[in-house]
C-alpha cells in the first residue's frame, strides 16, 4: 500500500515531457497537493534514499512512501492515475460506466502510445523543429547551464534524440503516415470539441489529460505541429490552454455524457484509433 511522501505528492519531471504535463494537469484538477522537482530522475535521486526503483526511469518519476524510511520510485502514469484514485477521494477522472471507462482507457492509451509519435516525430524529424528543441530543452532541464554548456548539450542531446526516431517508428517511409494521422486527428478534435468541452462530456477523464500532455508540446513548443494546429484546429489550441489548470472546474459524478448520448464526433476520434493505432 503506497502513500504520498509527507504532505505533498513528490515527483520529478521536465517541462518538455508530455507525460509530466499530463500528470501535472491531472493533479491540479484533482486538487492533489504536489511538489515537482525539475530535472532528470537519475540525477535528482542521487541525493535520496530510494529503496525501490524501476529498471528504467522515465519522466515523470513519482516518489512514494512504502512504510517507514521506504521511499519508492514509480513512473508509469496510467497505473499511477488509478492508484491516486484510491489515495485521494473526489474529482475522479475514471468514469463509472464500464463502456465509457473502456473508451476513456482507449483514448488514454492512444495518446500515450500513438499521439506521442506525432510529438516525437515533429520534434526531431524536421530540421527546424530539431534545432528549436535542441536549443530550448537544455534551458528547461532544471539546473542553470552556461552558454557553452547549453551549446554542447544541444549537440549531444539532438544527436541522441534524432537517432532514437527509429524506436518510435519515425523514418522517411513512415513520416507521411504519421503526419497524415496528425492532420486527421486535429480535424477530429476540432469537430468533437465543437460539441462538448471535454472528450466524454462536461468534465475531463484520464484520456483528456493524456491527450493534453502530448499537445502541450505539439501546440506549445514545436514550430511545425504548432502551425498545423492553429491552421486546422483552433479549438484544440484553446482547449490545451484551458486544460492547463482546471482546479476551479466544478466536478460532478454524472458530468460525463451517457454513451447513447455521445455526439457522433466521438466516432471521428475512434475512427483514427482504429485506422492507425489498433493495427
Amino acid at each position: 500500500y503506497l502513500m504520498p511522501c509527507s504532505n505533498r505528492l513528490q515527483l520529478i519531471g521536465a517541462p518538455a515531457s508530455p507525460y509530466t504535463q499530463k500528470m501535472l494537469g491531472l493533479l491540479r484538477y484533482r486538487h492533489i497537493p504536489y511538489s515537482v522537482i525539475w530535472g532528470m530522475p537519475e540525477d535528482v535521486m542521487q541525493q535520496m534514499r530510494v529503496a525501490d526503483r524501476p529498471k528504467l526511469l522515465f519522466l515523470p518519476t513519482f516518489l512514494l512512501d512504502e512504510g517507514p524510511d521506504q521511499l519508492v520510485a514509480r513512473c508509469d502514469s496510467t497505473p499511477i492515475i488509478r492508484q491516486l484514485e484510491s489515495l485521494y477521494a473526489g474529482r475522479s477522472v475514471l468514469p463509472q460506466d464500464p463502456a465509457l471507462a473502456f473508451i476513456d482507457y482507449l483514448l488514454e492509451d492512444f495518446a500515450d502510445e500513438w499521439v506521442t509519435k506525432y510529438m516525437f516525430h515533429y520534434r526531431w524529424y524536421p530540421k527546424e523543429d530539431a534545432d528549436n528543441a535542441g536549443t530550448l530543452l537544455p534551458l528547461s532541464s532544471g539546473p542553470h547551464v552556461s552558454e557553452t554548456a547549453a551549446a554542447q548539450f544541444k549537440d549531444i542531446f539532438t544527436q541522441r534524440q534524432v537517432a532514437r526516431l527509429k524506436y518510435v517508428g519515425s523514418n522517411e517511409k513512415t513520416a507521411p503516415v504519421i503526419e497524415a494521422s496528425y492532420r486527421r486527428f486535429l480535424r477530429a478534435m476540432q469537430a468533437h470539441l465543437s460539441e462538448q468541452p471535454f472528450l466524454l462530456g462536461q468534465q475531463p477523464a484520464a484520456g483528456d489529460f493524456a491527450i493534453y500532455g502530448q499537445l502541450t508540446q505539439l501546440v506549445g513548443v514545436d514550430p511545425t505541429p504548432r502551425s498545423l494546429a492553429h491552421e486546422l484546429s483552433p479549438r484544440t489550441v484553446g482547449w490545451v490552454h484551458m486544460m492547463t489548470d482546471l482546479s476551479g472546474l466544478t466536478s460532478q459524478a454524472d458530468a460525463w455524457t451517457e454513451l447513447e448520448q455521445q455526439p457522433d464526433t466521438l466516432r471521428g476520434l475512434l475512427l483514427e484509433i482504429g485506422r492507425v493505432y489498433a493495427p
